[in-house]
C-alpha cells in the first residue's frame, strides 16, 4: 500500500461516515434496489456505492416533486421561498469542509481547487436566493388602449429535469438548481455517476429546511435514469450540461412532449494572442483556461491562436508553464494538478495525443503519464503542448476534455478572427491584448457566449453563461437564468374601471 493509498482510505471513511448516498426524493433519503460504485481516481479505489435510479425510481422522483410543488411551494410568497433559500444555503456553509473533501475524492481536484468550487456553488445559491425578493421576479403593466388594462406576470414550470457533468459536480447543481427554485419550480436533478456524492449530500442538508418534494436528486446511468427524465411527460423542462452528442438525445427526447431546454454543451476555446499582449500576463491566464480542472473544462482555453511575430517568446514560455504545474495528490496543499477523472477520460485523451502526433503536429511538452510511481495508479496526464496546428486537424477542432492545449499562429486581425471561428462550437474565448479598441473589436467578432480578456475566470452568478452554435441553446447564470424557468403570462383586462 502507498502513501497515497493509506491517506486516500482514510480519506474515504471520513467523507462517506456522513451519508448512506441514498437517491433523495420526497424530502428523504430513497433506497434503490441496486446501487454504483463511485471511484477515487487518484488511486482508483471505490469510495462507496451511491444508489442506482431507473424508471420506477423516476417516476417517483416526478410525483414527489408535483406534490411538493402543488401542495407548498407554488402557494408560498417570494419572500418565503428566499428565506427557506437562504436557510439551506447556512446549512450548506457550516459544512463546507466535509463537502471538499467529498469533491476533491470524487473528482480528483486539488484541494483548494474543489474549496473554492464549494465555496462558488454557495454564492450561486446565495444571489438567486437574493433574486427571490427582487423586482425581477415581478411582471409590468404593458400600455394599451384607454379602455382596457393590461399586464404581465411570471410563471414557474411546475416540475423540472436538471442533469449535471462530472468536472464540476456541485457548483453545476447550483448553476441549474438556483435559478429554478427562486423561480419557484420544484427539481429532480440526477448528478454524474461518476461524481455525485456532493449533489447527494446538499440534498440531504436540506432536509427540514426545503419543503418535501421540492428538490430531489437521482443518481443513475444515463441510459436508466437520464432518458427517462427527459422523456417524461410530467417534466415541464429540462436542462442539461454535457457533451454535444449526448444533448441532441436530450433535446430529442424533450422534443417528445415538447418541453423546452437549456443546453450547455461542449467547447473549442480559442485565446487570441495580439502583438502587444503583456505575455507575463497571458501566458498565465491561457495555461489557467487549459490546465485548471485538468482540462476538464468546457470552455477550456485549448487553441492558443498566437501573432506570428510573438509565437516563438508566447510558446516558450508557455512550455515552461505547462512544466511548472505539480502534478501530485489532490490532498496535497503542494499539488497543482489532480487526475483526469475516470480511465475512460484518460484514455481518451491518451488517444487525441496519438492522433494530433499521426496528423504532424509537434510535441512540445508532456504528451504522457508521469514517472512517479505514487502516481501510477491515479488517471495522471501531463500537461501537454502541441505546436505545428493546422486548423483542420482533429485535436484543434474536437473537444479533448484534458490538459492539452494546441499553439497556432496569425498574421493579421482578420486571419485570426477567422481562425478563432473556424470552429463548432462557440462556448467562450480569450483575448490577449492592452489596446481597447482590439479588445471591443475582437469581442464582437468572436463567436462565443464568454469572452475573457488577460485572464481565465472568475465565473460569477451575475453573468449569464450562454453558448453559440454546438455550444447550447439558452443559458446558466445570471438573471437571465430565470427566464429558462419561468413562463410569461399576458392578461388583458376590460372592465368599465380600468384602472382596477
Amino acid at each position: 500500500m502507498t502513501a497515497n493509498t493509506h491517506q486516500h482510505s482514510q480519506a474515504h471513511a471520513a467523507a462517506t461516515d456522513v451519508s448512506r448516498f441514498d437517491a433523495w426524493v420526497g424530502g428523504k433519503s430513497y433506497q434503490t434496489e441496486d446501487s454504483l460504485e463511485t471511484v477515487d481516481p487518484v488511486v482508483d479505489e471505490l469510495i462507496t456505492t451511491v444508489a442506482r435510479c431507473r424508471e420506477n425510481d423516476i417516476n417517483n422522483a416526478v410525483e414527489a416533486a408535483w406534490k411538493g410543488y402543488d401542495d407548498v411551494w407554488s402557494e408560498m410568497e417570494p419572500a418565503e421561498r428566499s428565506r427557506m433559500l437562504f436557510d439551506w444555503i447556512d446549512s450548506l456553509s457550516e459544512h463546507v469542509e466535509e463537502l471538499t473533501l467529498l469533491e476533491c475524492i470524487d473528482t480528483g481536484k486539488p484541494k483548494s481547487d474543489a474549496r473554492g468550487e464549494v465555496e462558488g456553488a454557495i454564492d450561486t445559491l446565495e444571489y438567486y436566493a437574493s433574486l427571490c425578493r427582487s423586482p425581477v421576479q415581478d411582471g409590468r403593466k404593458v400600455p394599451a388602449q384607454t379602455d382596457l388594462h393590461m399586464y404581465t406576470r411570471y410563471e414557474p414550470y411546475g416540475v423540472v429535469g436538471q442533469i449535471t457533468p462530472w468536472n464540476f459536480p456541485i457548483w453545476s447543481a447550483a448553476w441549474k438548481l438556483g435559478p429554478a427554485l427562486a423561480a419557484g419550480n420544484a427539481t429532480v436533478l440526477k448528478p454524474s455517476v461518476d461524481a455525485p456524492l456532493t449533489t447527494l449530500r446538499i440534498a440531504e442538508l436540506s432536509a427540514g429546511i426545503l419543503p418535501d418534494g421540492v428538490l430531489n436528486v437521482v443518481p443513475g446511468t444515463g441510459s436508466e435514469a437520464g432518458n427517462v427524465l427527459t422523456k417524461h411527460e410530467d417534466v415541464r423542462k429540462v436542462s442539461f450540461t454535457g457533451s454535444t452528442a449526448v444533448g441532441e438525445k436530450v433535446m430529442q427526447s424533450a422534443a417528445s412532449h415538447i418541453a423546452p431546454v437549456t443546453l450547455e454543451l461542449g467547447g473549442k476555446s480559442p485565446f487570441i494572442v495580439f502583438p502587444d499582449a503583456n505575455l507575463e500576463k497571458v501566458v498565465d491566464a491561457a495555461a489557467d483556461g487549459i490546465y485548471y480542472s485538468t482540462g476538464e473544462i468546457c470552455d477550456a482555453f485549448s487553441r492558443a491562436i498566437v501573432h506570428e511575430d510573438i509565437a516563438e517568446e508566447f510558446t516558450d514560455r508557455f512550455v515552461a508553464k505547462a512544466e511548472s504545474y505539480r502534478l501530485g495528490d489532490p490532498l496535497d496543499p503542494d499539488t497543482t494538478m489532480g487526475p483526469l477523472t475516470s480511465q475512460e477520460q484518460y484514455e481518451t485523451v491518451k488517444e487525441y495525443v496519438e492522433i494530433a502526433t499521426t496528423e504532424g503536429a509537434t510535441l512540445a511538452a508532456g504528451g504522457r503519464a508521469p514517472d512517479d510511481p505514487e502516481l501510477a495508479s491515479g488517471w495522471y496526464y501531463e500537461p501537454t503542448v502541441f505546436t505545428d496546428v493546422d486548423n483542420e486537424m482533429r485535436i484543434a477542432q474536437e473537444e479533448v476534455f484534458g490538459p492539452v492545449q494546441t499553439i497556432q499562429t496569425f498574421e493579421t486581425y482578420e486571419e485570426g478572427i477567422a481562425l478563432a471561428n473556424d470552429t463548432d462550437y462557440g462556448l467562450a474565448a480569450g483575448i490577449g491584448t492592452e489596446r481597447t479598441d482590439l479588445v471591443h473589436n475582437a469581442a464582437a467578432d468572436l463567436e462565443a457566449g464568454v469572452v475573457y480578456v488577460n485572464e481565465y475566470g472568475p465565473i460569477l452568478p451575475e453573468g449569464p453563461y450562454t453558448g453559440f452554435k454546438n455550444s447550447g441553446i439558452g443559458n446558466d447564470l445570471g438573471v437571465e437564468a430565470l427566464d429558462h424557468y419561468r413562463q410569461p403570462k399576458t392578461v388583458y383586462v376590460n372592465l368599465e374601471d380600468p384602472s382596477i
